[in-house]
């Protein structure tokens, strides 16, 4: 595979400004609402508009509005979601003033991968296996009471039950219940089954976004999920929109990355950024110790 073409999905994203949104909360005349989110998130750091690269990175800290951003994106391309998200009664209302513009269709199997789908797959295995545990002991209890039982065939009914007592004679203990059992789901630590999701979830030609995705992972497993990330999207056809302030993602070759902490929001190469510049400060200061 040489395929080095740039492929865009998203070209731009524009948001209400405040004027907009004053218009709207002057229509709607409603007082009984403490919340208008998703109004005067965005407008509030002046993010107005995004012009997509094929990585494209929303950075800032909690409260910035990152996730904000990336749902409404979400919801205006209507790409698939798994977990639910805040969705307020002007949800709906805040998308449709929204603007965007296609370079090319959007392929079905484009996505948004957040922290919540991450948890939800470890849980899931971790649930799943608790039940195959639960049914083996179930089974282990029903391995000795058929076999040992004084079992008669009286009718056709019996049948599957004469079944089970001849299985059960036939077999050992162990190989009676591995017949009728599953094997466990193969546990991962947090970050090896997170890695695993998400290239599981993400393939060829699609418009991914990516909502923290160093969640659960480490410092390895963060620029192996970078270099994946830059070969999809070299490669494999894939345009990415990820929120992260993790300096290993931000280093991503060729990312345009949007400062939410700067208000108006700016362009910025991620060596200004603030989070980063936190991390390259502390080792200098401790570079004797290595």
């Amino acid at each position: 595979m040489t395929r080095m073409d740039e492929v865009l999905y998203l070209n731009y994203f524009s948001f209400p400004d405040p004027e907009r949104e004053f218009d709207f909360f002057i229509g709607v005349k409603r007082t009984c609402y403490d919340s208008f989110y998703p109004f005067q998130i965005l407008s509030k750091c002046g993010l107005e508009r995004i012009d997509f690269e094929q990585v494209t990175i929303l950075y800032g800290g909690n409260g910035s509005g990152k996730t904000t951003a990336l749902n409404v994106i979400a919801e205006k391309t209507g790409i698939q979601r798994d977990s639910v998200y805040n969705r307020s009664n002007f949800y709906t209302d805040y998308v449709e003033m929204c603007h965007m513009q296609l370079e090319s269709e959007i392929p079905p199997d484009s996505r948004i991968i957040t922290s919540d789908d991450v948890f939800d797959y470890m849980l899931n295995i971790r649930n799943l296996n608790e039940g195959i545990d639960q049914k083996r002991e179930e089974l282990f209890g029903e391995y000795l009471d058929v076999k040992y039982s004084q079992f008669q065939m009286r009718s056709l009914a019996d049948y599957e039950q004469l079944k089970k007592v001849n299985l059960s004679r036939r077999k050992t203990q162990s190989r009676f219940v591995r017949g009728r059992l599953m094997d466990n789901v193969r546990e991962y630590s947090n970050g090896e089954s997170a890695f695993k999701y998400f290239t599981e979830k993400i393939g060829e030609n699609g418009l991914y976004i990516l909502d923290e995705p160093e969640n659960s992972l480490s410092p390895k497993r963060q620029i192996e999920l970078r270099k994946f990330i830059e070969d999809s999207a070299r490669y494999f056809g894939c345009q990415f929109i990820i929120s992260t302030h993790s300096p290993f993602l931000l280093a991503m070759a060729g990312a345009k990355i949007y400062d939410l902490d700067t208000k108006p929001v700016d362009v910025k190469h991620w060596t200004e950024l603030e989070n980063v510049r936190t991390y390259f400060d502390f080792f200098k200061a401790h570079m004797d110790e290595f």
